[in-house]
């Protein structure tokens, strides 16, 4: 069964049908990848000379912007051009937002939101160690940021000028990686958590939930027969088309493609329309055991 499901949304600010709402909601619960092929984020002609690689200082893989401090960073140029970029990710950080607001109302007073960033960086043939390569298949977790099971939610735009798609792999339900790899993680060692809080290796203490979504990451990243062998699509995102998806469920690996708007929030599990369908729970059920 596809992990892509296709909605038929086609601005930034909509109203759907309390049908359609149900659905969006189940799917995007799921772990399941909405895609919204007639949602696009358009430029306009005084920005598109920002599709360009000479904009990104080359130290990161993008170029963000901080809602908090409504700064960017990753970005090179003088400082009328650094502030035109600024407003356009800006507009995409408000569009995506509101986004998923209209979409997802309940959401709403529960949402952290975090960084936007843009991509203009083609993915083929950047350099990574193997944890970094996001060509593998993966599920998003922060190394220095435990989350205790808070979702991570993106909104991606293919803003690609030349037609290009963003294609992706996308792997198979959450529940069922969890199944296969969870009996092979290492247990978290008594104080482990402390310790690395204390050297500043995290920001806080991680979770077992944290320790575990860690191992899951990797685990997944270093087993070269899974990542072959694992039920998967590859899925083409079109210029000009958006999609959705809580990238710390959704088994998913970025293969090819440039010029991509990204915009993070965060949710906590008590946020969500349905909480036993979240990683943690999920976690939490195979292991038989509370992990935040």
């Amino acid at each position: 069964m596809s992990q892509i499901e296709t909605f038929a949304v086609a601005n930034w600010s909509p109203a759907p049908a309390a049908a359609d709402d149900q659905r969006m909601i189940a799917t995007l619960e799921a772990g399941k990848v909405l895609l919204l092929p007639r949602l696009s984020f358009e430029l306009r002609s005084d920005e598109r000379r920002f599709l360009d690689p000479r904009w990104s200082d080359r130290r990161a893989k993008n170029i963000s912007y901080d809602p908090a401090s409504a700064q960017i960073k990753g970005a090179i140029g003088n400082s009328a051009d650094l502030e035109d970029l600024r407003r356009l990710l800006e507009r995409f950080h408000l569009s995506a937002v509101g986004l998923i607001k209209n979409l997802f109302p309940a959401y709403g007073p529960q949402l952290r939101i975090a960084r936007a960033s843009f991509r203009p960086l083609p993915i083929a043939g950047r350099a990574s160690s193997w944890r970094k390569d996001d060509s593998r298949l993966h599920v998003d977790a922060f190394p220095s940021r435990p989350n205790r099971g808070e979702r991570i939610l993106r909104v991606f735009a293919n803003v690609n000028p030349n037609s290009v798609p963003r294609v992706w792999r996308v792997g198979e339900p959450f529940a069922d990686l969890a199944r296969r790899f969870l009996p092979k993680l290492p247990r978290q060692l008594p104080g482990s958590a402390a310790l690395l809080n204390a050297l500043h290796i995290t920001k806080s203490p991680r979770s077992a939930y944290d320790h575990y979504m860690l191992h899951l990451h990797d685990a997944m990243k270093a087993d070269l027969e899974y990542q072959q062998t694992a039920p998967q699509e590859t899925v083409p995102f079109a210029a000009g088309c958006s999609w959705i998806c809580f990238s710390d469920q959704t088994s998913h690996a970025a293969m090819s493609g440039q010029h991509l708007f990204e915009q993070t929030l965060h949710l906590p599990v008590s946020g969500l329309y349905d909480a036993d369908s979240s990683p943690l729970r999920v976690l939490e059920k195979l292991s038989r055991r509370k992990l935040a």
